[in-house]
């Protein structure tokens, strides 16, 4: 399958602060549609569904979702169709999200946020099988054991030097594969991009492994929350390092980075290696919002 052929993405050193040596694995750049982890996260779960024949996607998300509009394009550009059950939203009115979802050929479906709550009930599946027939099934964000295999091929050869891995983290899949990919003496750090401290139960689902830990310090009072010091961060990164960040994952990552060090706070390793997931297509519907609100907006 061409879109998922064998890929490394590109190291980019940041800066020196206090001795810490800050460098950015652009997994964003690997495709301009399925970019970062949900490239990784969609590869063998896609080379699954065409293996076992199935002719559609079905899968889950809130109406910015990066997941759904990765999975949109990944499924078009792979023959597929799609099917993306969004959460609480009308689809007449389409946010910059759901109308890329909508123009890369995904029929969407829009339910209660109550109704949203059973996504993994084996009844409700069953509903959904009744309603759309033959489906392959991609959890929420993503993350599965496929998933998880993917995301163990984000780290090479190349970043055997590194003592830290940093990224953010939503359903857990993307950091599982990073631990499992890790070598005794490195130590995995997830920054949670929400307030679900169950996020740990889920990671062990996936790797045995002990060498990291979760930091819930940075969410900016829950997920795809903002402030103005978060959105200030992320333009005065972009114009530094000439490098975009989302504001619901990488912007909070690399704000935690920097804030911990600039607080003298353990890190775990001076050779830190940043992992840029990607999430850019979330920019312009987050600055629509930022805009009813008046506060500065994310520059593009």
């Amino acid at each position: 399958m061409s879109l998922f052929k064998s890929k490394n993405s590109v190291n980019k050193f940041l800066t020196s602060i206090d001795g810490f040596e800050i460098t950015l694995k652009r997994e964003d750049l690997l495709h301009p549609m399925v970019s970062g982890n949900k490239f990784r996260k969609l590869k063998y779960n896609l080379l699954e569904a065409k293996a076992a024949g199935h002719q559609t996607l079905l899968t889950f998300g809130g109406p910015f979702s990066n997941h759904l509009a990765a999975t949109a394009a990944a499924a078009r550009i792979s023959g597929l169709k799609s099917i993306g059950v969004v959460r609480g939203e009308e689809t007449r009115n389409l946010n910059p999200t759901l109308q890329f979802c909508r123009d890369q050929r995904m029929s969407l479906y829009p339910i209660s946020r109550m109704d949203y709550q059973f996504k993994n009930q084996a009844e409700f599946i069953d509903q959904l099988q009744n309603q759309f027939g033959d489906f392959y099934l991609i959890p929420e964000g993503g993350s599965n054991a496929l998933a998880v295999k993917g995301c163990k091929e984000i780290l090479t050869e190349e970043d055997d030097h590194f003592d830290v891995i940093a990224s953010s983290v939503g359903t857990g899949g993307t950091l599982a594969g990073l631990i499992e990919s890790t070598l005794p003496h490195q130590k995995v750090i997830g920054f949670s991009a929400l307030r679900n401290h169950n996020i740990a139960t889920e990671i062990s689902k996936w790797t045995s492994k002990l060498n990291w830990n979760l930091n819930y310090d940075y969410t900016f009072g829950g997920y795809a929350k903002v402030s103005p010091p978060l959105i200030e961060f992320i333009n005065t990164f972009n114009k530094n390092f000439k490098t975009p960040l989302d504001p619901v994952y990488t912007g909070k990552l690399l704000f935690g980075i920097f804030d911990l060090i600039k607080n003298n706070q353990c890190i775990g390793g001076k050779k830190i290696l940043v992992i840029h997931t990607g999430g850019l297509q979330g920019i312009l519907g987050m600055n629509q919002k930022l805009s009813k609100k008046e506060w500065p907006i994310i520059a593009i």
